[in-house]
C-alpha cells in the first residue's frame, strides 16, 4: 500500500470516527428529551420502573389534558411568552445598537468602556439579586413583569457577541455609506443588521432560550399567581405529600413548543452563519 492510499485510508476512517462521535453525542442528547416525553404518557407507578420502559404499555394522553387544566396553563403559557418575547426583541435592538458604536465607531476610552462593561458578565446574579430586588420594591416593580423585562433588555453577552461580528465586516463599506451621505443609524439597519442576520438570529435564539427557562428572577419578583412564568408554575404539581411528576413531564412537553418553533424560524439564518464562518476559516 503506497503513502497515498494510507493517507486515504486515515482519511476515510477519520472521517468515520467523526460520525459516530456526533451520533453518539446526538444519542445522548436526545435521550432525556426521549425520556421526558415517555415519561408523560405513563402513570406515576410506571414512571420510575426499571429498566426503563421507553414504550408504554398503554399511553395516558389524558395528562395533558390534566396538566393543562390543573394548573391553567394558558396564564402562565402566556405569561412566559409576553415576557420572552419582549425582552428578546429588547435585547436585540439594544445589542445591536451597543455593538456597532463599539465597533464601528471611535470614541475617546471606547475599549475602556467596552472592558467595563464586558466585566459586569463576572458579576453572578446571585450577587446583584437583593440590592437588585430593594431597588425595584423601592420602585413599585415588584410583582409587575417590568421587574424582568428591564434588567433582561441589557446583556453584556449580547454585546460581545455581536461586536466581534461586526468588526469582520469591511470598514471601507461603512466608508463608502458615509461618504454617500448615510447617517450612522441609516448604515447600521440598512447595511450592518442585513449582513448579520446569522449572527442576530443565533443571539434570538440563546435569549429566548434563557428567559423561557428563567427560574429564579420570576421566583424572587412574582407573587400572585396570574403573573408567573411557565416554569415557576410547574411547582403547581409539587404538593405538601406528593409530586406529580406525569403531569410535570406533560406540562414541559407542552412548553418546548415555543422555543422548538423560534429554532425552526431562524435555522436558515444559523445554518448560512455556519457556512460563512467555514468559508472565511
Amino acid at each position: 500500500m503506497n503513502g497515498k492510499s494510507k493517507l486515504r485510508l486515515f482519511g476515510v476512517a477519520g472521517k468515520a470516527f467523526t460520525y459516530a462521535f456526533l451520533l453518539f453525542s446526538m444519542f445522548l442528547a436526545l435521550v432525556p428529551f426521549a425520556w421526558m416525553v415517555s415519561s408523560s404518557l405513563k402513570t406515576e407507578t410506571t414512571m420510575f420502573v426499571f429498566p426503563i420502559q421507553w414504550i408504554p404499555e398503554e399511553f395516558h394522553w389524558d395528562n395533558y389534558q390534566k396538566a393543562w387544566t390543573m394548573m391553567n396553563f394558558m396564564v402562565p403559557f402566556t405569561n412566559s411568552l409576553k415576557v420572552s418575547g419582549i425582552i428578546t426583541v429588547g435585547q436585540v435592538l439594544t445589542s445591536i445598537t451597543a455593538a456597532y458604536a463599539f465597533a464601528k465607531i471611535s470614541f475617546r476610552g471606547r475599549d475602556k468602556v467596552f472592558l467595563g462593561y464586558l466585566a459586569t458578565m463576572m458579576v453572578p446574579f446571585q450577587v446583584v439579586m437583593i440590592p437588585q430586588f430593594i431597588l425595584f420594591r423601592q420602585a413599585g416593580l415588584v410583582n409587575t413583569h417590568l421587574a424582568l423585562i428591564l434588567p433582561g433588555m441589557f446583556s453584556a453577552f449580547g454585546v460581545f457577541m455581536l461586536r466581534q461580528f461586526f468588526l469582520s465586516l469591511p470598514d471601507e463599506l461603512l466608508e463608502a455609506a458615509r461618504i454617500d451621505g448615510c447617517s450612522e443609524v441609516r448604515i447600521l439597519f440598512q447595511i450592518v443588521v442585513p449582513l448579520s442576520k446569522a449572527a442576530i438570529a443565533s443571539l434570538s435564539i440563546f435569549t429566548f432560550r434563557w428567559q423561557w427557562n428563567d427560574y429564579l428572577a420570576p421566583l424572587i419578583y412574582l407573587n400572585d399567581k396570574s403573573m408567573l412564568t411557565l416554569p415557576v408554575a410547574l411547582s403547581t404539581f409539587r404538593m405538601e405529600n406528593l409530586t406529580l411528576y406525569t403531569l410535570i413531564m406533560a406540562a414541559s412537553v407542552i412548553s418546548l413548543i415555543p422555543v422548538i418553533v423560534v429554532y425552526l424560524f431562524t435555522q436558515k439564518y444559523l445554518i448560512e452563519g455556519i457556512a460563512m464562518a467555514g468559508l472565511k476559516g
